[in-house]
């Protein structure tokens, strides 16, 4: 699979994600500032500092994805990783585990992209062909997944479960 694909698409969630935050930030701060008349304002000024807090943490979110965007320019995944090495940043790690739903019954695979940045991001294969979730070193998945192989069982607690998957395929 095109890792360079998979990288070029997570930059550019992550701008319209800046993007947004932005534009979010600027409105709170608006609306803070012209949203109500001075006299609403003396009545009800918690309104006006809900507003410009809401704003801050916009500003907080934009420059955090920011800092995530300057750190994808460098990152240079491996376009393969070496047969039976382990799984390192920038793989492509499928796993295996039991239906979770009881009305499913088999297994269930999942597909990761191990980036450096850009934890929970749906991303595509190239010619929309599968989904992928964006999973960093930091979280759960990634520190189960980091440094294992194909074949090894890690267990990763979802929805407060413990749950059991299997590696079945690292590239």
């Amino acid at each position: 699979m095109d890792k360079q694909f998979l990288v070029e698409q997570l930059t550019s969630r992550l701008r319209e994600s800046a993007l947004v935050a932005r534009r979010a930030g600027q409105a709170a701060e608006e609306e803070a500032r012209d949203g109500a008349t001075p006299s609403e304002k003396r009545e009800n000024a918690r309104v006006a500092l809900e507003y410009a807090g809401l704003a801050r943490g916009q500003k907080d979110r934009a420059n955090r994805t920011i800092a995530e965007l300057a750190t994808l320019e460098t990152f240079r995944p491996p376009s393969r990783l070496a047969a039976r090495a382990p799984v390192a940043l920038g793989a492509i790690v499928e796993v295996e585990m039991e239906a979770e739903d009881e009305s499913s019954s088999g297994l269930q695979g999942r597909t990761f992209f191990l980036a450096p940045v850009g934890a929970g991001i749906e991303l595509t294969g190239p010619g929309g062909d599968g989904f992928l979730s964006v999973v960093t070193p930091v979280s759960p998945v990634g520190r189960a997944v980091l440094g294992k192989h194909v074949g090894d069982t890690i267990e990763v607690t979802v929805k407060g479960e413990p749950r059991e998957w299997t590696i079945t395929f690292v590239e």
